[in-house]
Order: C-alpha cells, then sequence, then structure tokens
C-alpha cells in the first residue's frame, strides 16, 4: 500500500507557553497517515532561519518524507494558549514561509505521483500558496482523491477561495464550529445536518466528515451515515487532534474497510492523540500494528 499521500500546505511552530512543537494540519495529517505504512509527506516551505533548520531536523528524526521549499519569508509560528478545557487559541503569524510556497518542478513531480492530497484553506490566504495548491490539485492523476480540510482559522478565508476548494474535493472535513461559519458564508438558514447534506449534494462530495468535540463525530455519505461518540477522557490537549481523525480515516477506507469500522479507528485514533501533548505523537502500538 505505497500510495504517496501528500499533506500540502502550512508547516509551523505551535508556540505554547512553555514548549513549542512541530504543526501545521497538512504535516500533521502527512505525519499520522505515514505511521500507518503510507508514503506520506509533507509539501510546504520555510524561511532560511534556525527554525526552518529546527523544522527540517525535526522531520528527519519523524522519518517523515517531505519537499520543503526555502523561501526568503520567515518560517511560520503559532502562539498557542489552551484553555481549562484543553481546547486550543491561536495567534497565527502572517506572510511566513508557508504563505509563499513556490510551485517549483519538484513539487510538480510530486503531484503527477500523489494518489491522495490533503489540503485545506489557511495555507490559501495568500495568493502565491493558494495558486501551488490549485496548480498541484492540476497536476495529479485523474483518479486521485482530494481532501478538504476546510480548517477555518480567525479571518484567514473567504467565500470564492471555500467554494472553489469544495468544487475539486472528494472529501470533506469538517467541525461544529465550522459548519456554523460556512451557512453564514453561504447565506444557509439550515440545521447542522442539513448543511452536511446539502454541501454533500451540491458539491457532489464521496464523504463528509463532521467532528463535533466532546459531542461525537459524523461521517456522512450519499448512501450512508455513521455516528460515534466520543471516548470520555483526561484531555492534555487537543492540537492535531482532527488531524489524527482524518489521517486514521483514510487509512482504514484506503485499506478497504468499510465507513463504520473506519469511523470508530479515527474515533479512537483521535482519543489518543487528544491525550498526548503537541500534535504530532507516536501512536499506539495497537493502531500502529492494525495494518501490518
Amino acid at each position: 500500500m505505497r500510495h504517496k499521500i501528500v499533506g500540502l500546505g502550512e508547516i509551523l511552530w505551535d508556540v505554547f507557553p512553555e514548549r513549542k512543537v512541530l504543526g501545521g494540519a497538512p504535516a500533521n495529517f502527512a505525519y499520522h497517515i505515514s505511521q500507518f505504512g503510507f508514503d506520506g509527506c509533507a509539501v510546504s516551505a520555510i524561511g532560511n532561519d534556525p527554525l526552518g533548520t529546527e523544522i527540517l531536523d525535526s522531520l528527519a528524526q519523524r522519518q517523515l518524507n517531505h519537499l520543503i521549499e526555502k523561501t526568503d519569508f520567515p518560517t511560520g509560528t503559532v502562539k498557542v494558549s489552551i484553555d481549562n478545557w484543553g481546547v486550543p487559541c491561536y495567534e497565527i503569524c502572517e506572510d511566513a514561509a508557508w504563505d509563499n510556497i513556490p510551485f517549483t518542478p519538484a513539487i510538480a513531480e510530486i503531484a503527477k505521483e500523489t494518489q491522495v492530497v490533503c489540503f485545506g484553506s489557511l495555507a490559501q490566504r495568500h495568493e502565491v500558496s493558494r495558486a501551488t495548491i490549485h496548480a498541484f490539485l492540476d497536476a495529479m492523476p485523474k483518479d486521485s482523491l482530494k481532501i478538504f480540510d476546510i480548517n477555518l482559522r480567525l479571518h484567514y478565508y473567504i467565500k470564492e477561495v471555500i467554494e472553489r476548494s469544495l468544487e475539486r474535493a472528494d472529501i470533506l472535513k469538517i467541525n461544529d464550529e465550522e459548519v456554523v461559519k460556512i451557512a453564514q458564508l453561504l447565506g444557509w438558514n439550515l440545521s447542522e445536518k442539513e448543511v452536511c447534506k446539502r454541501l454533500l449534494s451540491m458539491y457532489n462530495l464521496d464523504i463528509l466528515i463532521l467532528t463535533k468535540g466532546t459531542e461525537g463525530s459524523w461521517v456522512l455519505t450519499p448512501k450512508e451515515e455513521s455516528f460515534l461518540a466520543t471516548p470520555k477522557i483526561s484531555i492534555a490537549d487537543t492540537v492535531g487532534a482532527g488531524d489524527s481523525f482524518t489521517a486514521a480515516f483514510i487509512a482504514s477506507h484506503l485499506h478497504g474497510r468499510c465507513l463504520s469500522a473506519s469511523h470508530q479507528l479515527a474515533v479512537e485514533v483521535s482519543a489518543y492523540v487528544c491525550q498526548q501533548h503537541g500534535a504530532m505523537p507516536r501512536l499506539a502500538d495497537a493502531h500502529l500494528e492494525l495494518f501490518k
């Protein structure tokens, strides 16, 4: 199962009051999918600075394949504070290297070999990375799978970017807060479930994944629905939990498992990640050995 699976977009340091950890939703996804035995690859950009060098060292330590271009812009950082419920709040540095990912010949070559890509809206806040993301999608094989992890952050999204990305996606990953924002953005006065079903139908999506924090999660297709409650656990922080959910679901899906089984694994993996610090912990042995 050596599909090349790419996380395309931001890579950065999540800076907590007491430490910094490697992050960025696409990179998190690429790391977790690689733990399941797939050829995960992070595609992004860093600055020519010590923080950028540290990112390369951290990726090497994790043995994560990557194509990280160097730019004249600073390596991305995000100040993260955690509330009493373990929920993160973000202060995102602007005009970072990952805002300016160039579409190089090397990136174009990877796109031609990519069977699955996960991309979001945050890296599309700047026209350079936005153009690179869509050029990458254009260069992928015709039968490839495109996952739009919508990942709305602060004010860094506009209607045109969201709609264009939805039109290109096969799978949408969204959370309950983002459903409300999307309904407002599109002018829909609908319930949460109705918004999801309309998105599924309007954009001809194969799968829609809705995570609702402690309330549970839904996985919807045009023909099936699966709901699972969120396990009662002690939370360290929730940074990267959604990315691990997506990665686990996709890993199981690519192995041909049914919707409910893939959903169950995603719930278990994301709950485990919530009990660890940082977005890229090593998964439990039971998860890592599942597809061996």
